[in-house]
C-alpha cells in the first residue's frame, strides 16, 4: 500500500442500487477495476469497490446497504478530467447515460459537458484541469 501523500489523488465515492449496472457503465466509459468484493452469499451486492480511471483518482462504491460505510451517498457528481472529453461522453451516452449539457468549448478553457448515470448520478468529463 502506498503511502505518498505527496501526489494527490480523488476517488469519489457513493453507494449505488444496481452494482452490476454500475460495473458496465464505468468500464464503457474507460474505467478499469482495481478491486471489487462481493458479499459472498448474496454475489450481486458489492460490499466496496475501486474503479481506477487512467489519468489518475477514481471510483468507489457499493451496493446501497444499511450496514454501509457509504450508506446514502448516492447519487452524486463528479468532474472527470479527460485529454478527449467528447470520446467520453460519446462512450457514457452509448452506455445510457442522459445528456444534460451537450459537449461545448467552454468560456473559461477546455471542452466539456455532462450527463446523468442510470443511478441519476452526475458526470461531467471536460479537458479543463483545475488548478
Amino acid at each position: 500500500m502506498s503511502t505518498d501523500v505527496s501526489r494527490t489523488t480523488l476517488w469519489h465515492t457513493f453507494s449505488v442500487r444496481d452494482a452490476d449496472a454500475m460495473v458496465a457503465w464505468l468500464r464503457a466509459i474507460g474505467f478499469t477495476e482495481h478491486a471489487t468484493y462481493r458479499d459472498e452469499a448474496d454475489p450481486s451486492v458489492v460490499v466496496h469497490a475501486e474503479w481506477a480511471w487512467p489519468g489518475g483518482g477514481g471510483i468507489r462504491f457499493g451496493s446501497e446497504r444499511a450496514d454501509s460505510a457509504i450508506a446514502g451517498t448516492g447519487p452524486g457528481a463528479a468532474y472527470l478530467v479527460t485529454a478527449d472529453p467528447d470520446a467520453a461522453f460519446d462512450a457514457a451516452v452509448a452506455a445510457g447515460g442522459t445528456v444534460v449539457r451537450p459537449t461545448v468549448d467552454q468560456d473559461y478553457g477546455g471542452r466539456g459537458g455532462s450527463v446523468n448515470d442510470p443511478e441519476g448520478n452526475h458526470w461531467s468529463f471536460g479537458s479543463y484541469q483545475p488548478a
